[in-house]
């Protein structure tokens, strides 16, 4: 199974200004030790293969960026002895389906139908080897056809946060998806905590790229359209 990570590295960071502003948005910054979180991106899956025991052939990201963003993101690699198998701009921000689609399209452009995992570059993991482990994980139900997402177990009535709702078991290690939440009042967050069975909803995304580019023909055939036009 090839294992393609698609690194979503758009984001202006406005919510923390001024340390993180649009010309160097918090991706690049060093917030959580000596790496930038682009850089812990990048490195977040290193290992894998052992974990999947030898059933996952992890290759370079694809890195979806600000186009005024280019440089710091081939430059944030070199610093780190990183390579991607691409750096894709973007002249305007358009959120997350369409560069995925972009990405998708680029994955399978070499005949190949890899298992994407899509990761925003500015999250926070301290537990890398237990993500690892999940991922592996995961990686198996994707490859099967299945849009795989992560949650988090929540620790306050967050509203700023989206959530998702856990359904039935599917295996030892997931669940069937109920329901996605967007961000609730403190009153429904409460609840969702109280409930035990909904989580944080974290963006971090797994299924085929063929998949990917069904699902997304399918119900926003226009991203779709537009997409393969650009490419």
């Amino acid at each position: 199974m090839i294992l393609q990570s698609i690194i979503l590295c758009g984001g202006a960071g406005t919510r923390l200004w001024p340390l993180s502003r649009q010309s160097y948005p918090k991706q690049f910054l060093s917030l959580a030790g000596d790496n930038t979180l682009l850089q812990d991106t990048v490195a977040r899956l290193d290992g894998i293969e052992n974990i999947s025991g030898g059933e996952v052939t992890f290759v370079d990201p694809l890195i979806v960026c600000n186009e005024a963003h280019r440089f710091l993101v081939a430059e944030q690699l070199r610093m780190d002895s990183r390579c991607a198998q691409a750096i894709m701009l973007e002249p305007i921000g358009r959120n997350t389906a369409p560069a995925l689609t972009i990405a998708a399209l680029t994955a399978m452009s070499d005949g190949t139908d890899p298992v994407l995992i899509v990761m925003p570059a500015d999250h926070v993991i301290a537990d890398a080897e237990t993500f690892r482990k999940v991922v592996a994980s995961g990686a198996a139900l994707a490859a099967d056809g299945a849009v795989v997402t992560f949650g988090i177990v929540p620790t306050a009535p967050e509203t700023g946060y989206g959530y998702i709702l856990r359904g039935e078991a599917r295996g030892d290690s997931a669940f069937t998806l109920a329901e996605f939440v967007e961000k609730p009042d403190a009153e429904t967050a409460q609840s969702y905590l109280d409930n035990g069975a909904y989580y944080w909803n974290s963006g971090i995304f797994m299924m085929k790229a063929s998949v990917w580019l069904a699902d997304i023909a399918t119900h926003r055939p226009e991203i779709e359209a537009a997409c393969r036009k650009a490419t």
